[in-house]
């Protein structure tokens, strides 16, 4: 999975109906197995019951059959051991096919359907918490995806961003006496308000915490040009040089920046449980919180990283199985990812915290709007 990929756009796409079948392939992965072995012959057992399942579907022709097949084989081909992470997701129809690496596990499926199964992805999405860098200096700015231990360059929506070359006024510089400053000429600060002006635009359409990287001279004079990216700005690396990167350095550089928020993002999110405890809007484990997300009235969900849960869904409320019945047609092994989906469709902040932070709230807590 990229950070750069799963836009709203994209989600958007994946969701939308297409002709059946649409298929989607989840399995859990080891990405401390550098050669892939144990998932290469999980891998090609999914694809043996995938192909099974094309087979004896009355409702699948001959010729569909054989193109989602053969999708499903450049999908499976395609597959590289090093990128495994947690769990792998297959999307496949007759007319293309996508590969998705995921730092969550997911369980092991086959699912058919007339648009492709996007819950896990989007919890592992979520967990991974997406983040943007802005790199900026008096005449370049540019912006960078961020996503777990990934960090890529976004090159789109005008970035990366280049104060045009102005000529300086020599009959100017002879009448005042002043030269160009980097810092102080109108110029800089004009394409700085511009920078400003689209990286609200991105933030408007895809709202992610944001970090600012420059010398602070630079990051003074964005503040002072625009005012409102340097106001939502949630870190700062003051240092320059990084504009253009390399993505490693720059990730490492931004490392401490990242996790810093990320624990102020902590205290915050256990002050609101605890406000909302005292205001009575507040729910409490998997069942509770899955129906006021259902509900929409979920206006922050909070849950541990590692929280899997394997229920059935009866009466409209959530029944814990057991191994005897894990296997039942109605049982949903990957409830908690389908919380997490349904959550953020309801414009509610979704929140992973570290294992054992909301024990005595059963692993996951919401506060709600009423």
């Amino acid at each position: 999975m990229d950070s750069n990929v799963l836009t709203p756009e994209v989600l958007r796409e994946l969701r939308a109906p297409r002709p059946y079948p649409a298929v989607s392939l989840t399995m859990p992965t080891h990405r401390r197995d550098p050669r892939g072995e144990r998932d290469a012959v999980q891998l090609r057992n999914l694809l043996a019951e995938a192909e099974h399942r094309l087979e004896s579907d009355p409702k699948v022709d001959r010729r569909t059959r054989a193109a989602v097949q053969i999708q499903l084989g450049r999908a499976v081909a395609g597959v590289e051991a090093r990128l495994l992470l947690d769990g792998l997701l297959i999307h496949a129809d007759a007319d293309e096919h996508r590969v998705w690496y995921l730092p969550r596990e997911v369980p092991t499926r086959v699912v058919f359907s007339d648009s492709y199964l996007t819950r896990n992805l989007v919890a592992a999405f979520a967990q991974s918490r997406p983040y943007w860098a802005l790199g900026v200096a008096a005449d370049r700015a540019t912006l960078w995806s961020g996503m777990g231990e990934s960090l890529q360059e976004h090159r789109g929506d005008g970035f990366p961003m280049t104060a045009p070359t102005e000529t300086w006024d020599v009959e100017r510089e002879e009448r005042v006496g002043d030269t160009p400053s980097t810092f102080t000429d109108e110029e800089t600060r004009r394409f700085l308000r511009s920078v400003d002006d689209a990286v609200r635009a991105v933030l408007a359409r895809r709202p992610r915490p944001l970090h600012l990287v420059g010398l602070p001279p630079a990051l003074a004079l964005l503040a002072e040009a625009g005012n409102a990216v340097s106001q939502a700005a949630a870190g700062r690396l003051a240092k320059g040089g990084l504009v253009d990167g390399p993505a490693p350095v720059l990730r490492r550089e931004l490392r401490p920046v990242v996790e810093d928020h990320a624990r102020r993002q902590r205290r915050e999110v256990l002050d609101r449980l605890g406000d909302a405890k005292s205001r009575r809007t507040f729910a409490a484990g998997l069942d509770e919180v899955w129906e006021s997300v259902r509900e929409k009235r979920a206006d922050l969900v909070a849950l541990e990283e590692h929280y899997r849960r394997t229920v059935r869904v009866c009466d409209g409320h959530l029944v814990p199985v057991n191994d005897e019945t894990a296997t039942r047609p109605d049982v949903r092994d990957d409830i908690v990812d389908e919380l997490v989906e349904t959550a953020l469709d309801g414009s509610a902040e979704v929140v992973f915290l570290p294992d054992s932070t909301l024990a005595e709230h059963e692993h996951v807590a919401a506060v709600l709007r009423y």
